[in-house]
């Protein structure tokens, strides 16, 4: 594949992208939750795209793809576990959709502020996501420079990779919103899948079919397909990068926020099935990319490298590599504008509008979009040091993220909790898991994640029972637990 095939490839791709969002402007966009959720009324088709290109993001095609060359089979069951978690959506999708319907919240955060009588509750939660989540966002802006500096063999540095995702995701976004994310998101969601599995098919059948593919697998790297293999997936290494994927769905704003977007709970339901069905061919997909670079280019230097180096090697063709490689850009692009909207109405709606003593709607949407392109410019800053494995940075991010997890298991399962709990577990969970991560210290083996989780459990719990819960907003959430419950037996029956 040549340079200026992979550039024409972008552009054609940056063009027709640019249109689709244009075209995305109508409804009203004048208040938050019209930029933002799209006026609550997502149909479930495009939110079931959207949801998967957003979460499918680099990490799989470049982060996951790498994972498996690094460590072999055992990134099958990282991702598997990820999928047992999406479960979750299924227990606080419904409930997440009949709060924010009520009560009309924008932000996850600034649910849990409504929960728990708490405007200390919702800012500090906000504050952990910029926190955790910049650095994510730029963790996708790193997988588009890898993947060009890749392609075009150092033609364009990484840096030019990564000016140009950081100028589309400020694009996109400014254009219409989530409106104009969820539909280029649709557009790139079904390139992703099909032209993805028609190049995993063209690199087994050059490799001698899948029969030859496994058997030489298990002859040149038998490490790769057992558990822990070459040793780099022991079980604190798996627990450690699993339990934070496991609640990803829960833990991560970008997405939970999209909790709040389809216009019904049947569009809710028609999400979740439908990401789970393009996840699953995804993610085999993925693996299968990594193994094949194992045997192609056994000696990388850098994991996160494989995809790249299979896109420009003689077995895929030039024009369906060049629309592979759009496609993985496109999906990292999806997610950090899905961040950079994310973060920007957490700002805007939980920080400035707690802080301010007269906030109106009108204002916070300013202030969002003056927001934007700061989270940008500072995550393209971090994408700059260019570290590696995009996987494991990925679970670093979400590992900081994972805190807020009890808080939203007591927002709807447990009276007790207080907004002195969530204040408390979450800002020093995160104190925690930072410390943990700036030195790369494991007490007793147990990555940060853990550490994060169990910590802030206890300190939710325990600073909980000794302050006073606001009863009325407890009674309010155990209702719409139960509305949840009889509609999802509804649903079934």
């Amino acid at each position: 594949m040549g340079t200026s095939m992979a550039v024409w490839g972008i552009g054609v791709y940056f063009t027709v992208a640019l249109v689709v969002a244009i075209l995305s402007r109508r409804g009203n966009r004048s208040n938050m939750a019209g930029f933002f959720l799209g006026g609550r009324s997502m149909n479930g088709i495009l939110s079931a795209l959207s949801y998967s290109a957003t979460t499918f993001s680099a990490f799989m095609m470049v982060g996951l793809a790498g994972l498996t060359y690094q460590g072999g089979v055992g990134a099958l069951g990282f991702e598997i576990v990820y999928f047992t978690g999406v479960s979750l959506v299924a227990l606080f999708g419904p409930r997440f959709w009949l709060a924010g319907k009520k009560y009309g919240y924008v932000t996850p955060s600034e649910m849990i502020g409504g929960r728990y009588a708490s405007k200390s509750a919702a800012i500090t939660t906000s504050i952990v996501s910029c926190l955790f989540l910049i650095p994510y966002c730029a963790v996708q802006l790193a997988g588009v420079g890898y993947l060009l500096q890749g392609i075009t063999g150092d033609v364009l540095p990484f840096t030019a990779g990564v000016v140009m995702a950081t100028v589309m995701a400020i694009l996109f976004s400014y254009t219409a919103g989530i409106r104009s994310v969820v539909w280029t998101d649709a557009l790139q969601a079904v390139i992703m899948i099909l032209t993805s599995t028609l190049v995993v098919l063209f690199v087994v059948q050059g490799l001698g079919g899948f029969g030859q593919f496994f058997t030489d697998l298990e002859t040149n790297h038998p490490g790769a397909l057992a558990v822990p293999g070459n040793g780099y997936f022991d079980f604190l290494t798996f627990l450690g990068l699993t339990l934070p994927w496991f609640f990803f769905s829960l833990s991560n704003p970008q997405v939970s926020q999209r909790l709040f977007m389809p216009a019904s709970l049947k569009g809710l339901r028609q999400m979740l099935i439908g990401f789970l069905m393009f996840g699953f061919i995804y993610t085999f997909v993925s693996v299968l990319w990594g193994f094949s670079a194992l045997q192609m280019f056994p000696d990388l230097q850098t994991a996160d490298l494989a995809t790249p180096r299979l896109l420009s090697s003689e077995l895929v063709p030039p024009v369906l590599g060049v629309i592979v490689m759009v496609g993985i850009m496109a999906a990292a692009v999806s997610t950090i504008d899905s961040i950079m909207l994310t973060l920007s109405s957490m700002v805007s709606r939980d920080i400035y509008g707690n802080a301010s003593k007269q906030p109106n709607d009108a204002k916070q949407l300013r202030v969002a979009k003056i927001i934007m392109p700061v989270i940008a410019v500072l995550a393209f800053v971090f994408a700059e040091l260019q570290l590696n494995l995009i996987a494991v940075l990925s679970v670093a991010a979400s590992s900081g993220l994972i805190v807020a997890v009890p808080a939203f298991f007591g927002t709807f399962f447990w009276k007790r909790g207080t907004a002195a709990g969530v204040v408390s577990s979450v800002s020093l969970g995160a104190a925690l898991v930072l410390v943990l991560e700036l030195f790369g210290s494991k007490p007793l083996g147990l990555a940060s994640g853990i550490w994060g989780l169990v910590v802030s459990s206890f300190i939710f719990i325990g600073v909980s029972l000794v302050t006073k819960a606001p009863v009325e907003k407890a009674e309010a959430f155990t209702n719409i637990t139960k509305r949840a419950k009889e509609g999802n037996k509804r649903a079934v029956s």
